[in-house]
């Protein structure tokens, strides 16, 4: 999925995950490119929240009825991960990938130096349609290789007891492993609660973690107060007091690291979406489709789009329509930094 709006800098005061906290990021409305009409909320990145171990966008299309047609993009060292829950998508890139995004399959599209793709919604009319996309920088050890797509339908469930369970997209989640590819020590899993439910997910106590609400409302076991993200901009803003968070789908909560466990409950019934991993090794810059390590790498890939080069390749079945890179800031982009 393209990204219009140019990401600000990280210069407001970024997270220190070195413990358990308790951030609350809300979800903010973003326009995104060749779609007009369509409802998209981002939560990552933030300014005090650039990551989350290696993920590093999240964008939630819907509930809506909408006729989505995202034209040829490119995209730079990253993997772009849609999980739908409502609806059906076609997608189409450059290594000749052609097919259906639907829900309860795993859509896993690595750029390395380059590629690009299109997503269009079924069939030529508005649909329901609801879905999250997400991004993972590569380490430097992968972001320059060769692009790929890979697609899994039957992920792992992990118990959690109570009637819960956890559907593991990425990564690891107790003695569950993902078939997905991965880069770097990661975990990206629907948590499914039923009414009533409390459950305990085992975590890592050196990775860092968040929920993010999908469904319904969930309640965060995070021991400490949460702090407004926002905070600088609402300075009248208080913390939630006492030591629970809730999660639905406007907004995310970030815990940190220092834990072996996090205990969600739900009174209604929810699903929450769990993002983990090992902080990452490397401050990235970020700008449109593209996650590089310096302002420098962006201007090239932007130049090379422009240009039509070779590096992005041709998605299947698409004539010369594309969306056009937006203009660059008039500032020097520097990485996003951490604490």
């Amino acid at each position: 999925m393209t990204r219009l709006d140019v990401a600000p800098p990280a210069s407001e005061g970024p997270v220190d995950c070195d413990g358990p906290r308790a951030l609350v990021v809300a979800a903010r409305e973003v326009p995104l490119g060749g779609v007009r009409g369509m409802e998209v909320h981002r939560t990552l990145p933030h300014r005090s929240l650039p990551m989350v171990g290696a993920w590093c966008f999240l964008d939630r299309f819907g509930p809506q009825d909408t006729l989505m047609r995202v034209e040829p993009h490119p995209h730079i060292g990253l993997q772009t991960v849609t999980w739908p829950i409502i609806g059906e998508v076609r997608h189409r890139d450059a290594v000749g990938s052609d097919v259906v995004v639907r829900p309860g399959a795993l859509n896993l599209m690595t750029s390395g130096a380059g590629i690009a793709h299109s997503e269009y919604s079924v069939g030529e009319g508005p649909i329901p349609l609801d879905a999250l996309q997400l991004w993972v920088a590569l380490p430097e050890d992968r972001r320059h290789g060769a692009p790929a797509f890979e697609r899994h339908e039957d992920l792992p469930i992990l118990d959690l007891g109570d009637g819960a369970d956890a559907v593991v997209v990425m990564g690891d989640l107790g003695v569950v492993t993902s078939p997905a590819t991965v880069h770097t020590p990661i975990v990206g899993a629907e948590l499914r609660l039923p009414a009533g439910a409390t459950v305990r997910v085992p975590l890592h106590p050196e990775w860092e973690y968040a929920v993010y609400g999908m469904t319904g409302t969930a309640l965060v076991e995070t021991g400490v107060d949460a702090v407004d993200a926002d905070a600088a901009r609402r300075p009248t803003s208080s913390p939630e007091a006492g030591p629970t968070a809730s999660v639905d789908h406007t907004r995310l909560v970030y815990v940190g690291k220092g834990r072996d466990h996090l205990e969600l409950r739900s009174d209604e019934g929810a699903r929450v979406f769990l993002l983990g991993g090992e902080p990452f090794e490397a401050d990235i810059v970020m700008w449109w489709n593209f996650v590089g390590r310096s302002h420098d790498e962006i201007v090239e890939a932007r130049e090379a789009w422009e240009a039509r080069s070779e590096r992005f390749g041709t998605v299947v079945d698409h004539g010369p329509e594309r969306i056009p890179a937006p203009p660059l800031p008039g500032v020097r982009l520097t990485p996003r930094k951490r604490r």
